[in-house]
C-alpha cells in the first residue's frame, strides 16, 4: 500500500474517532486460544510416547512407541487417572508383530483402525481396523479402497470420526530414501459395509492442503474441529513441525483456513481431543526423547 494511500486512511480513522455521531465498529476475534501446556505422565511407562489417541469417553490413551526402523514400532494402552495422568496397561495384544503398528484411532462401537505397514510391498495396502476389546484386538482385516495402488504412495495417520462412519487418513508419496515427498488429507466415507473416497475431498480440504506436508488429523466429536500437523518445506534435520486447527460450521462445509496454535511450541505431531474437544494431546520431541502433553482451550 502506499504512502499517500495510508496516509488517507490514517486521516479518515481519526475523524472517524472524534465523531459522536457514529459507533465504533468492533472486529470479533474469532481465533481459539489455548492455555499453557502440561506435561502428561503414563505411569509404569518409560518408553518413547508417540501418536496419542484418546478414546471418546476419555477412558483410554492409547499409543506407540518410537516409530523409527531401528525399533519394533507397537501399539500401546493406558487407563485414565486424570487428564495429565495415566496408568499404562501394556501392549495391546492380538496385533503385534516385527512390523509397524501405530497411529491408533477408534469410533464408539470399539473398532480400531491402525497403520500396518508389513504386506505394503505385496498388497500397497497399510491401513487395517480390528475390534478392541479390554487390550486385546481381535478380527483384524485390512481396510479397502483406500490405497491408490501405486508403489511409493502409502497411507498413513488414519483418523476415524466418533460415529464410524468417516475415516480422515493421508496420501503419502515417499522417495527412494524413504522420507515423505508429499503428504496430504483424503477422506473416505461408509457405504454398507465398506469405505468410499469421498468424491468432495478436496472441496472440503482445500485450505487444509498446500504443498507443505499435511499429516496427522485429529477430528472433533462433532466433525466440525480438525487438527493436524504440518512441516514446511521439506524434511530435514531443521524441520518444524507445528500443530493447526480449522472449523467449520456443518459437516457438508469446507474447514475454515487452518489457525497456528501458538501456544504449542517445538517440534510437535499428532493432536487428538480430550473427550469434551475442549482440550488437545500431542507428543513433543524434547531432548531426543518423544513425551506427551495436554493443553486446554481458553474461554
Amino acid at each position: 500500500m502506499k504512502f499517500h494511500t495510508l496516509l488517507s486512511l490514517s486521516f479518515a480513522f481519526i475523524l472517524l474517532s472524534c465523531s459522536s455521531s457514529e459507533e465504533d465498529e468492533v472486529i470479533e476475534d474469532t481465533s481459539i486460544k489455548f492455555g499453557s501446556p502440561q506435561r502428561v505422565t503414563v505411569q509404569g511407562y518409560d518408553d518413547q510416547i508417540m501418536e496419542p489417541f484418546l478414546s471418546r469417553d476419555g477412558s483410554i490413551l492409547f499409543f506407540n512407541n518410537w516409530n523409527n526402523p531401528s525399533v519394533d514400532t507397537n501399539l500401546h494402552w493406558s487407563t485414565r487417572i486424570n487428564n495429565t495422568l495415566f496408568e499404562y496397561q501394556g501392549e495391546l495384544q492380538g496385533v503385534a508383530t516385527e512390523d509397524l503398528e501405530g497411529v491408533p484411532t477408534m469410533d464408539q462401537n470399539n473398532t480400531l483402525y491402525y497403520v500396518y505397514t508389513g504386506d505394503y510391498f505385496q498388497t500397497l495396502q497399510s491401513i487395517y481396523k480390528g475390534t478392541y476389546e479390554d487390550g486385546v484386538l481381535s478380527n483384524i482385516s485390512v481396510v479397502e479402497n483406500l490405497s491408490l495402488n501405486e508403489p511409493g504412495w502409502l497411507n498413513f495417520d488414519v483418523e476415524v470420526a466418533n460415529d464410524g462412519q468417516t475415516l480422515y487418513f493421508v496420501d503419502g508419496l515417499y522417495d527412494e530414501n524413504g522420507g515423505p515427498r508429499e503428504a496430504n488429507f483424503s477422506i473416505a466415507r461408509k457405504s454398507g459395509t465398506e469405505f468410499q473416497r469421498d468424491p468432495n475431498s478436496a472441496t472440503i480440504l482445500a485450505n487444509i492442503n498446500t504443498e507443505d506436508l499435511e499429516y496427522a488429523a485429529a477430528i472433533s466429536k462433532n466433525e466440525l474441529e480438525l487438527s493436524f500437523t504440518r512441516i514446511i518445506g521439506d524434511i530435514s534435520p531443521d524441520s518444524e513441525a507445528r500443530i493447526y486447527i480449522a472449523t467449520r460450521t456443518s459437516t457438508d462445509l469446507p474447514f475454515s483456513v487452518p489457525q497456528l496454535i501458538t501456544e504449542i511450541t517445538g517440534f510437535v505431531e499428532g493432536p487428538t481431543f480430550s473427550a469434551d474437544d475442549n482440550g488437545l494431546y500431542y507428543h513433543k520431541k524434547e531432548n531426543e526423547d518423544f513425551v506427551l502433553y495436554y493443553i486446554e482451550k481458553q474461554p
